[in-house]
């Protein structure tokens, strides 16, 4: 079980990389609204996310794939809106830089959440 959480924060740390390039490239480099771009990197370090977990967390032998998918991005909404919305509030009214908002929010979440969502939920055997 131990095991089993350590390699999701490993999935999570590979996952929030890509998700905190792609936002901090989108901001910086194409000048998008700090949002937007917090949403697009979530987006995509979901992707990189579910495959790793299925794959290599939970290693999941299930065909129904598209079920897990459904699931997690059922699940994946709700991380979005959660971190979103801290994003938002830290940067907002606590008036924190972006990333340091979206480091947060994410860690946060990632721990809590995320993990219990995709092992009960998600990956259940």
């Amino acid at each position: 079980m131990m095991f089993t959480y350590l390699k999701a924060q490993a999935s999570s740390l590979v996952a929030s990389a890509i998700d905190f390039s792609v936002t901090i490239i989108a901001v910086n480099l194409f000048g998008w609204w700090y949002l937007a771009a917090s949403i697009t990197g979530t987006v995509t370090g979901g992707a990189v996310n579910f495959y790793v977990n299925r794959k290599w967390v939970f290693e999941s032998e299930s065909t129904a794939i598209k079920w897990q998918i459904l699931k997690y991005i059922l699940v994946w909404v709700g991380n979005l809106i959660i971190v979103t919305a801290g994003v938002f509030i830290l940067t907002y009214f606590f008036n924190l830089n972006y990333v340091l908002a979206k480091v947060l929010s994410s860690v946060l979440t990632g721990v809590s959440y995320n993990y219990i969502m995709q092992k009960q939920f998600i990956f259940s055997s």
